[in-house]
């Protein structure tokens, strides 16, 4: 509930960085991502953005954390682009958070705090990206995720590092900040106070012309808003879509296919065992030796790892080679050593010394051609499936190439050609709400409206599944309506604004007369127009708050941050009237000694407190280490991610 409260009392000071430590454990791996914009190593105005102490903060840096950033951004508004992102100041935000971030890693290290091995390395095995199959840590997969994202090993521990550091130094001092009692009794009596007055609705249809208006009027109010009939750009796209039935007779496995792929996969089909273990990786010999020790000695797995400043992980079941995959052929030597409850014995793998608790062994017997060959026939199936389309898909190309039709590919595979309505860029039908294009062509729309007519693209819809011919058969350009066109509309549109226009100045007469100590009531009352009449309001915060599902109407909202004895008026939304508000009386709120929302507003103010805290320390670790930023330098990054250089 007071949640609600605090949005009226909310602190301006936000936090400049996401301090929780999953959070930074994300970020580190997400900030480096690597962009498509170009190297920044003789970009004008140098190749450091900024220092921090005795940190450098290259352009490349901030360029791929900007990058990340607007990826990020897009998850919420997916047609964000970096001009907008950044003249909206994201690229100030980010570097912003770079600096903040770095600032607090090196004043960490300045006071002698450590983000040691044992620890980078027990949280890289506990990242889920870095998982394999079997749900344990695949060092494999470790490798091809940051070579996915452009980061070397060395680059992406150093950045995690700093986020290390930053929850050592932070989460003790900032924890369980609060705010005195009479403090929060006084914020929570807000909450309770009462506010009477009144709500009048001045609707812009009770002031709108009657009569028809002239053509004049029309077409005067037509030039000075034709920005206002402009039609987007319309496209027709005509198309067809192939799959599996395709070749469905082709890719039917033949008893020869389905025993040599038998054959071919022996090891699939013989006998196997699993295991699964929950493990401990220590940096060396010694610490392995002493956490088995431990163990052998009456203490958990867990209890002996973290003794040593370590955490176990679990290893889902896996085979012997799954295990020297993802470790390496000593460590799996050592797990499917010992005996099921059993420790096994240290052994060095890629990460350090690995210690593990064998939790379960389960057997599978082999099986024989008869019994896995509707299986086998299934992936024969699927292969073959693959690459008959792969096959398919490459000779339609080549035909397109050659300028071979639509139409005529369609009657060659024996397909419909189908035809879409006019379509706009976001792939919606024109002229009808709601409804958008079929799901197998909104890939595509993106690369329709970047094509010319009658040159026919395939593109792959569901990777293996459904493939798309298609191509733009009409393009309609945007362009403002004809006035004869849209002449019921525009009269629609005018009498609105005239009526707008009106209920804006008969709402400031309103407010003249209240001036001369009417009341809203008889204020409303003397206008010409007839229109509804005020109601009353008497609302406290804490009944605004059981609105929270909804969105507070505008004029409440303005109820609530007026001065008592105060008028003001307010535009309603699309133009459809004014509204004028009137606030008579402020009651305070009164709470029982023990009421429970005090404690409410100790613990969610005491949030606040500990972001500002959070701030203030930030600024002034930076402002120990030195901060110094090339504006130069940051401009140079501005201008190459919205394409001016």
């Amino acid at each position: 509930m007071f949640q609600f409260f605090r949005k009226f009392f909310q602190s301006k000071i936000g936090l400049a960085v996401t301090f929780a430590f999953l959070g930074l454990i994300a970020f580190a791996f997400a900030s480096s991502d690597v962009a498509n914009t170009g190297t920044f190593g003789g970009v004008a105005g140098g190749d450091r953005v900024a220092v921090v102490g005795d940190r450098k903060v290259s352009t490349a840096e901030l360029s791929r954390a900007a990058s990340t950033a607007l990826d990020q951004a897009r998850r919420d508004n997916p047609n964000l682009t970096m001009e907008e992102f950044v003249a909206a100041g994201g690229l100030d935000q980010t570097l912003n958070r770079m600096l903040d971030r770095y600032a607090i890693a090196e004043y960490a290290r300045s006071i002698g705090l450590r983000a040691g091995e044992n620890l980078v390395n027990s949280e890289i095995v506990n990242i889920p990206q870095f998982r394999g199959p079997s749900g344990a840590f695949d060092q494999n997969v470790y490798r091809a995720a940051l070579q996915q994202v452009g980061l070397t090993d060395a680059v992406f521990r150093a950045d995690l590092a700093d986020g290390l550091l930053a929850q050592q130094i932070l989460q003790p001092t900032t924890a369980n900040a609060t705010i005195p009692t009479g403090i929060a009794r006084q914020y929570a009596s807000l909450f309770r106070e009462r506010r009477t007055g009144s709500i009048a609705f001045l609707p812009s249809a009770a002031f709108a012309p009657e009569g028809e208006a002239s053509n004049a009027q029309l077409q005067s109010y037509y030039n000075e808003n034709r920005s206002r009939y402009v039609r987007p750009e319309r496209r027709i796209i005509r198309y067809v879509t192939f799959g599996p039935d395709a070749i469905a007779e082709q890719a039917a496995p033949t008893e020869a296919e389905i025993t040599r792929y038998y054959r071919e996969n022996e090891e699939e089909f013989a006998a196997r065992e699993e295991r699964s273990f929950t493990q401990v990786i220590a940096s060396s010999q010694a610490a392995a030796r002493s956490i088995a020790s431990a163990v052998a000695g009456g203490q958990s797995l867990a209890q002996a790892a973290q003794a040593a400043g370590l955490r176990t992980t679990t290893v889902d079941p896996s085979t012997k080679a799954e295990i020297e995959a993802t470790a390496n052929e000593a460590v799996a030597k050592a797990y499917f050593a010992a005996g099921e409850g059993s420790l096994t014995t240290p052994a060095r793998g890629n990460l350090g010394w690995y210690v593990a608790r064998v939790e379960d062994i389960s057997s599978q017997s082999g099986r024989t051609l008869a019994q896995a060959r509707e299986d086998i026939a299934a992936t024969v199936r699927q292969q073959k499936t693959n690459r008959l389309l792969s096959d398919l898909s490459a000779e339609i190309e080549n035909s397109l190439a050659d300028g071979v039709s639509l139409t005529d590919l369609a009657e060659e595979l024996e397909l419909e050609v189908q035809t879409t309505r006019p379509v706009v860029a976001d792939g919606s039908i024109y002229g009808t709400p709601g409804e958008r294009v079929p799901d197998a062509v909104a890939p595509a729309v993106e690369t329709a409206f970047q094509m010319v007519e009658s040159e026919p693209q395939i593109a792959e819809v569901t990777r293996g599944e459904e493939f798309l011919i298609f191509e733009v058969s009409r393009i309609t350009e945007s362009a403002t309506a004809p006035f004869a066109e849209i002449r019921d509309r525009l009269v629609r549109d005018w009498r609105i604004v005239q009526g707008q226009r009106a209920a804006r100045a008969a709402a400031d007469r309103v407010l003249a007369r209240m001036n001369g100590e009417t009341d809203l009531p008889a204020a409303v009352r003397s206008l010409d127009t007839s229109v509804p009449p005020p109601e009353a309001v008497s609302l406290t915060r804490e009944e605004l708050a059981r609105l929270r599902e909804q969105r507070v109407p505008p004029p409440l909202a303005l109820f609530f941050s007026m001065a008592q004895g105060t008028q003001k008026k307010l535009e309603a939304e699309n133009s459809t009237g004014y509204y004028v508000v009137s606030l008579n009386e402020i009651i305070p709120g009164q709470l029982e000694q023990s009421d429970p929302l005090v404690a409410q507003a100790q613990t969610q103010l005491g949030q606040a407190i500990e972001q500002e805290y959070q701030q203030q320390l930030v600024t002034a670790m930076r402002n120990s280490q030195g901060v110094e930023i090339n504006q130069a330098a940051v401009e140079a990054v501005r201008r190459q991610l919205i394409g001016e250089n």
